[in-house]
């Protein structure tokens, strides 16, 4: 995936948020792995390198849904872990991940402290509500373990010509069960995502082509489309691809209370479904 089509598909996912909802869901799918951000094919732990590289960090900015007030239709482009009845434990497992993750936030309060811990801005100069400041050795390690201590990605917002943290993303390869979900975050407190049915463009098609596809009004391809289905995508001469990049929660553990912190609905109202 060349870079003009990586940046159009992170330009399609920032405005994926507004028109998921009006979307009908499908079944979801079955997953296999992906670390940290990389493409659709195989267990590939290292960076994404090259042209690569843009379209495998343009899923961080994705966010989730949830139940009663955490329960959005997202469309056939995104399938969320069930929210589980709580079992004995949930609760403080949960408080000690969040209370994790904020002992990291206070130490990357000042995001050069981030940049010079091997933290890389994801297009800092497309505006975004949300600037993922993503680790990739974090993100390789997340395909084979938990470590609370080392989120995938770091979530600032622009402010005053610098940067705000307000919260932070945790990955986990696709290949894991919901199951395996729950083992490093509860699935009654939290709710991972990953994105689904995505059908890429032709190669056929050029530039201008590819970005009506995937961002026009009528959108057919991407995160955005009509799409949703392989012999859809075969039909039309795209590419399928059932699940794209990994399991991602996110965060918000300077907030007070566990669903302000666990918040699924986050995301959508920032416009974008990270």
């Amino acid at each position: 995936m060349n870079n003009f089509l990586s940046r159009v598909i992170f330009l399609a996912v920032l405005t994926a948020g507004a028109s998921a909802q009006d979307q009908k869901p499908l079944p979801p799918h079955d997953m296999s792995n992906m670390p940290g951000m990389a493409m659709p094919n195989g267990d590939n732990t290292s960076a994404p390198e090259g042209e690569n590289a843009g379209a495998a960090q343009s899923m961080t900015l994705m966010d989730q849904t949830s139940m009663d007030h955490r329960h959005m239709d997202m469309g056939p482009h995104m399938k969320m872990t069930a929210l589980r009845c709580p079992k004995p434990g949930d609760a403080d497992r949960a408080a000690k991940v969040a209370e994790t993750a904020r002992q990291v936030a206070d130490k990357y309060t000042d995001y050069h402290t981030a940049l010079n811990d091997g933290f890389k801005i994801f297009l800092p100069e497309v505006p975004q509500k949300q600037y993922h400041f993503t680790n990739y050795k974090y993100a390789a390690e997340a395909a084979f373990g938990f470590n609370p201590e080392h989120p995938t990605s770091l979530l600032y917002e622009k402010q005053d010509g610098g940067y705000k943290l307000v919260g932070v993303m945790y990955t986990a390869p696709k290949r894991l069960r919901e199951d395996d979900l729950d083992q490093r975050i509860p699935l009654s407190i939290a709710q991972w995502h990953e994105h689904v049915n995505f059908c890429a463009p032709p190669p056929s098609m050029n530039q201008d082509e590819k970005r009506v596809g995937l961002l026009g009004p009528n959108a057919k391809f991407g995160l955005r489309g009509s799409i949703a289905t392989e012999a859809a995508c075969d039909a039309a001469g795209g590419k399928f691809h059932p699940v794209i990049f990994n399991w991602m929660v996110h965060l918000y553990p300077m907030e007070k209370t566990p669903d302000a912190i666990w918040s699924a609905e986050r995301g959508h109202d920032q416009g974008h479904t990270d």
